[in-house]
């Protein structure tokens, strides 16, 4: 299975470079120049079709990484490739960490969250699941904008094909088990329709 490594960014001055939201420890090993890395597109990407990008150059100017590829020569090309996943095969696991759970100490890598029941706690905060909201479909990397942190969003379909995005944070994700297929969400008023804290108050 392909775990995300780095996630493409918005395209960095006019030759081709890309700025990166890096998903794993050692990104100098994993993009080095020249290596050739599968490539996944969100279900709606408008950009080109690609299966692979081959690193052409990588650096860290002290805060971000940034990386230029051989298929994308000028800056046009390169703001195509915006949000597209640089992937690497889970036997590589042992050297890269999974991507953080909304920076808490628990952390999960896609796969292992994608197919999960999505349910409310239980009554009471009863540590048994309460109503099903839907399923565990993908795991959104944030992308930091200037000085905001990046924020991981767990994304769910609810029963009428709706897609929910649901920031990765503690107070909104309070528990997940695998064991028992379900990831609990505590969700604020208005994020599910007559679901979360803001209406239960009312």
């Amino acid at each position: 299975m392909l775990l995300t490594v780095a996630v493409i960014g918005p395209a960095h001055a006019l030759k081709g470079e890309v700025r990166l939201e890096i998903r794993t420890d050692d990104p100098e090993g994993r993009l080095a120049p020249g290596t050739v890395l599968p490539v996944e597109a969100p279900r709606d990407h408008p950009g080109p079709t690609v299966d692979h990008l081959t690193v052409a150059r990588l650096r860290f100017d002290g805060t971000r990484w940034f990386a230029a590829f051989e298929q994308a020569a000028d800056r046009t090309a390169a703001e195509a490739l915006r949000g597209l996943r640089l992937m690497v095969d889970t036997a590589d696991r042992d050297a890269d960490g999974p991507e953080d759970a909304g920076g808490e100490n628990d952390a999960w890598y896609a796969h292992e969250l994608i197919g999960l029941r999505a349910v409310r706690p239980g009554p009471g905060g009863d540590t048994r699941p309460g109503a099903e909201l839907g399923e565990i479909v993908d795991l959104e990397p944030g992308v930091a904008q200037d000085r905001l942190v990046a924020q991981d969003r767990l994304i769910v379909r609810t029963s009428d094909g709706r897609r929910v995005a649901v920031p990765f944070v503690a107070e909104l994700v309070p528990a997940v088990d695998p064991d028992s297929g379900t990831v609990t969400l505590d969700p604020p008023g208005g994020l599910f329709p007559g679901l979360g804290r803001a209406e239960e108050a009312r």
